[in-house]
């Protein structure tokens, strides 16, 4: 064998599972169908910008293990993610806070906040029937029909009464005055992006670009040890079970000749009517100066074979089939499945991280 891994996909799980193997003596092949490294985490730079290209990327963890680790190959700023929440051209302050409460009721202390709240809450009688009623019973009807309802239904492409209860298991609300959307400890972008991460996790590993392994499977028999496969999961089996349901993004992205659009990285659009739901503009995550601006106006769609796939639809009947699906990796011997595509969920990135790093531990360990 030429390889002792072939890693399929370039993006976080399987760079930082090359690196841990390639820093431990063994030697991997990375490919990748796209024509970049890096996956959904890849940027582009433009006029001294650094484009998300997939959607912001807002690294948060209170992995210490990971944030350690991730500091190893780039140094990170103080951004704080603080969206807003653009309603109609009312515009209020995520995550839920003192500060939307504020604006949403006027109300000035925790206890009125919460008062509001609860009167509201109590429209739900007994156990939420779908994702509409769960979200009143967090947090009210006035934050729900404002601040959830319509980007929610924009994202999954169904009417909310339509969606069941546990896609939204918990809703943040904060009786404070803090902007700041994650709890976790740590927090920020890599100065000078992405892609000085995926270069310095990658250099040890041969890397082909433009390989899509689906199509080509049989070019890579037999060039390595075992497999480390980080593509969708009912891809791998040629959909022998049936499809798994994702959702689809577009980016619209557009250089303005100003130096600052809407003041803020990330603005979440919640009406209805407004066909996008969120516009990027990507110098604020590294606080640039340049003359000139990059906005990215985010359009949910359908996801068809073949597309990239975002976000997977973990209603009943799709976590059913992965189910299935999970029962044939069983009976895979040499194969490693490992990221948000191959276990079908959503992932933060320190989760794909610590993932891929426990991967390699059992690999070197074994």
């Amino acid at each position: 064998m030429k390889y002792d891994y072939l890693v399929v996909g370039t993006g976080l799980f399987g760079a930082v599972f090359a690196h841990e193997m390639t820093r431990n003596g063994k030697k991997c092949l990375v490919i990748d169908k796209r024509s970049h490294k890096g996956g959904n985490v890849y940027c582009r730079e433009k006029d001294g910008i650094n484009l998300h290209e997939y959607g912001a990327h807002i690294f948060h963890t209170s992995d210490k293990k990971v944030w350690n680790f991730v500091n190893q190959f780039a140094e990170f700023n103080n951004y704080i993610n603080s969206p807003i929440a653009n309603y109609k051209g009312e515009f209020y302050n995520l995550p839920f806070n003192m500060n939307t409460f504020h604006k949403m009721w006027g109300v000035n202390t925790p206890a009125e906040a919460a008062a509001k709240i609860n009167a509201q809450k109590a429209s739900v009688r007994g156990k939420p029937q779908n994702l509409a009623e769960q979200a009143v019973s967090l947090v009210g009807t006035d934050v729900f029909e404002k601040l959830i309802r319509g980007y929610t239904e924009k994202q999954w492409g169904r009417k909310c009464e339509e969606l069941p209860a546990f896609i939204i298991k918990r809703l943040p609300v904060r009786y404070i005055y803090d902007n700041n959307y994650y709890n976790d400890r740590f927090q920020g972008i890599p100065m000078g992006g992405y892609n000085k991460i995926i270069n310095h996790l990658l250099s040890g590993s041969d890397v082909e670009l433009n390989r899509d392994y689906s199509e080509h499977r049989g070019d890579f028999a037999g060039l390595a040890e075992k497999i480390v496969y980080t593509g969708a999961i009912d891809e791998y089996f040629g959909y022998v079970l049936g499809e798994l349901e994702y959702r689809g993004l577009r980016f619209e992205t557009t250089r303005l000749e100003i130096e600052n659009y809407q003041g803020v990285a990330v603005m979440n659009f919640t009406d209805s009517d407004t066909p996008y739901t969120r516009i990027i503009e990507h110098k604020h995550f590294e606080f640039g100066n340049q003359t000139v601006t990059y906005v990215t106006k985010e359009y949910p769609s359908s996801w068809q074979r073949g597309g990239e796939a975002y976000y997977p639809v973990n209603d009943l009947s799709n976590q059913e089939l992965y189910i299935k699906y999970r029962a044939l990796v069983d009976r895979e011997k040499n194969v490693i499945f490992g990221g948000r595509l191959a276990e079908y969920k959503y992932y933060d990135m320190d989760k794909v991280i610590a993932s891929a790093l426990t991967a390699a531990s059992i690999e070197n360990n074994g």
